[in-house]
């Protein structure tokens, strides 16, 4: 079982050496470049393209297939991040109203509509439109509604201003008769008139060819201390274990090959890193098992029910540093500066730790990697169940060039390898002048070099190394418990309820396993359209920092969106359907009939009214309030306002209502400092299920409120 895919170091062919039979990368490679752009083995001329990577790089040029992986992957990252994820190339269905019913064929119900006057918009030929008449201008007075006629298909326009629509199924004779009547302009709309809006949750299923959260859940410390804190089986776990299984062929392939925060610290050493030397740490020294610490820390912290992993862990470091630091640039180049939020001290924070991560490759090259990642000691763990290893042969002249390029310190001073450092990443194979180098099975034995030759100065762990080491477990023990035990006792205080509790996303599970799921990753912000989940600072401590709640001041929840549930990688929002999403209260809307202006008599309002109507949920209705009485008792006419009231039955607390009070009546009339209709969460104001349908248990609701 051999596995080597680097570019071999070139050498003279002789009569006593011939070059090595290529791998399969190297032979499609050598297919289709020209001999003009490939090495000369008789003279040992590099071609065009090797010399081209030397001066790019020297790991490079040795293993162009990893640097090829790894760019491939940050890519895939970067899509899934900037564009999968992204909601803002969602549209919402289109509508063209206007049209006038020219010609209705009786019997196969075939129509000719004539285009408004002025229109340069219409629905293209072959597509699948829906025509109705609006409702009449008496709504309020009518209780047939908008005059559905059914669903169409646009034919090729006879004329410049007609157009023709076939029906899909033949309409029914009530529908016939209502379209040869019909005397109203007709609405073509690409959704059904009264259908529930999904453009945001379309437009994100259409795209996920991958998942949004793909990298995510191929981070095995996420997944395994997310299981761990919550005491539950969490999906993403078998994910873990397929990277884990990888392994034990690829040992530790995911720092070498596909994590992309090992690529940015690359890149970011080879740009600034390597500039600035000054700092530089020696190559043996306390820190080198850092990551093993770290990795106990998380996990024991994770046993006592809190997580650190979204802290520590790669992937959510750059998925969450991209958040932070490109997301705003993003979106105002989509949407202007005016619609991105402003940063919280917590964000402040979470930047700085993405550059610290960056800027310890300013004591050595990928000092993270090497030393501190604990998603890497997981695979550095698994290392010890590999099938397969770097093993050098006798052939080995001791010229160090391995030794120099190896990006993880996995190769020992006598050469060998330190098995539960290597990736496998082959670039000391590619600057082997001799060629001993091979990747080949944890068994092999075939002319295999002297070991400690040199001498390593390496011995098995002595009294001096056990106390160390036994120093450095019980710190890191001492770390998670006293970290565990202080982020409860200043955190979010579920027990006592002195920490109010943030309006969460729809579908998210109970506060407690809320806090023990969430990752603080951000790939729910990622997805949010209008950034109606923000992060929370410091408000429940270290235990909340990070994590989504919705800021209603700043937007609602989007009725056609989903996003939220199904980018999270560990379960802390649930994955929903619309038709489940839209049943789960997130919160309950509460008026303030001190403030809010109808009820303090101050002018007529209804802006909370005609959002939530317009939303579809209907959940507030008018009351007339102040209404004065003559003598008799009876109302007076002109007296009083309509004021609102929360049907609780129906809301749920999408914080539409409350954005729209605010945008209005607090930001541009300064009629209020803050809105008369806030959201808020908290027992009988929320749905927070583990499992089970929103759908019914609104129904079961409602079968016990109409019992009582």
């Amino acid at each position: 079982m051999r596995l080597d895919w680097f570019l071999p170091f070139h050498r003279r062919t002789t009569a006593t050496y011939s070059p090595p039979v290529y791998n399969l990368p190297m032979r499609l490679l050598r297919g289709i470049l020209p001999a003009s752009l490939r090495s000369q083995e008789n003279t040992v001329k590099p071609g065009p393209v090797r010399r081209l990577l030397r001066r790019i790089g020297p790991s490079l040029a040795a293993s162009p297939f990893r640097r090829l992986s790894q760019t491939l992957c940050f890519v895939l990252f970067a899509i899934l991040f900037f564009y999968v994820a992204f909601p803002y190339t969602a549209k919402p269905a289109k509508v063209w109203p206007g049209w006038v019913a020219a010609n209705v064929n009786a019997e196969t119900g075939v129509v000719e509509v004539e285009a408004p006057a002025g229109a340069t918009d219409r629905p293209p030929a072959g597509a699948t439109v829906y025509a109705a008449e609006p409702p009449p201008a008496d709504a309020a007075a009518s209780s047939t509604g908008p005059q559905h006629f059914g669903q169409f298909t646009v034919a090729a326009a006879a004329t410049p201003n007609l157009l023709t629509l076939t029906p899909t199924s033949k309409p029914t004779e009530d529908a016939l008769g209502r379209m040869s009547f019909s005397t109203a302009k007709w609405t073509l709309s690409e959704k059904a008139p009264g259908d529930w809006p999904s453009h945001y949750a379309d437009d994100l299923a259409k795209k996920e060819k991958i998942a949004a959260e793909g990298i995510l859940i191929i981070d095995p410390l996420v997944s395994l201390s997310t299981a761990v804190a919550a005491k539950s089986w969490v999906w993403s776990l078998t994910f873990a274990g397929i990277i884990l299984a990888i392994s034990v062929f690829i040992p530790r392939g995911f720092c070498g090959y596909i994590c992309p925060l090992g690529t940015l610290i690359d890149l970011f050493d080879w740009l600034i890193g390597k500039r600035v030397t000054r700092f530089r740490v020696a190559d043996d020294g306390w820190w080198v098992h850092i990551k093993y610490y770290t990795l106990l820390t998380v996990m024991i912290a994770a046993m006592f029910g809190v997580l650190l992993s979204g802290f520590v862990a790669a992937i959510p470091v750059i998925t969450r540093g991209f958040l932070f630091i490109f997301k705003p640039f993003h979106d105002a180049s989509a949407r202007g500066w005016h619609n991105v939020p402003p940063m919280n001290g917590g964000q402040i924070l979470s930047i700085v730790l993405f550059f610290g991560v960056l800027a310890m490759g300013f004591w050595k090259p990928r000092f993270w990697c090497k030393y501190v990642c604990p998603s890497g000691a997981v695979f550095s763990v698994g290392n010890l169940l590999r099938a397969t290893e770097r093993k050098v042969e006798s052939s080995c002249i001791k010229c160090n060039k391995c030794v120099e390029i190896c990006p993880f310190d996995a190769i020992k001073p006598d050469f060998t390898t330190r098995g539960t450092d290597c990736t496998l990443c082959q670039s000391c194979g590619g600057v082997c002048p001799t060629h001993a180098i091979k990747f080949v099975s944890r068994w092999n034995r075939i002319e295999l070099k002297v070991i400690n030759d040199p001498p390593t100065h390496e011995t098995p762990i002595g009294r001096r190394g056990f106390l160390s080491a036994g120093v450095g477990v019980a710190a890191a023990a001492a770390v998670g418990i006293g970290s565990a035990v202080g982020i409860r006792k200043t955190g979010a205080k579920l027990a006592d309820g002195t920490v109010p509790l943030p309006v969460r996303p729809p579908g998210s599970v109970p506060e407690e396993d809320f806090l023990q799921l969430c990752i603080r990753c951000g790939e729910c912000f990622r997805a949010c359209p209008n950034d109606v989940l923000q992060p929370l600072g410091f408000q429940q401590g270290l235990e909340g920092l990070w994590t989504p709640a919705v800021k209603a001041d700043w937007a609602g929840c989007e009725p056609s969106c989903n996003g939220c549930g199904q980018v999270c990688p560990t379960g802390a929002i649930r994955a929903l359907s619309l038709a489940e999403k839209k049943s789960a209260r997130m919160g309950l809307a509460i008026v303030n009939e001190k403030t809010c202006l109808p009820f303090a008599g101050k002018e007529e309002c209804q802006l909370c009214v005609d959002e939530c109507n317009s939303a579809g949920y209907h959940a507030i209705e008018f009351i007339r309030h102040g209404t004065k009485a003559d003598e008799e008792g009876n109302p007076v006419d002109g007296t009083g306002m309509l004021a609102p009231v929360v049907r609780a039955d129906l809301c749920v607390g999408c914080g539409l209502c409350q954005t729209r009070c605010y945008a209005i009546n607090v930001a541009e009339k300064k009629l209020l400092t803050k809105s008369a209709i806030i959201i808020e969460a908290g027992e009988g104001k929320e749905d927070r299920l583990m499992s089970g349908s929103y759908v019914e248990l609104r129904i079961k609701g409602k079968k016990v409120e109409n019992a009582t």
